[in-house]
């Protein structure tokens, strides 16, 4: 298992959020905002992926021990 810093695990942790944030952005703009239904999937499923990124990474930063 890779161990790293806290302070790695905060800037892991930030991106984490960072693409959910983004993922949350795209989604509302696809809701609302776009009519073409190529581009509704295209941005749709970048943001589903960027949700999963998230998570992944979330889940990492969760249960992965600290380098002391």
């Amino acid at each position: 298992m890779l161990l790293v810093s806290s302070m790695d695990k905060m800037w892991i942790s930030f991106g984490s959020m960072g693409c959910m944030f983004m993922a949350m952005l795209l989604m509302f703009f696809v809701k609302n905002k776009f009519s073409n239904r190529i581009l509704k999937f295209i941005f749709g499923l970048i943001a589903y992926i960027l949700l999963f990124i998230g998570f992944i990474t979330m889940v990492y930063i969760i249960f992965n021990p600290t380098k002391a």
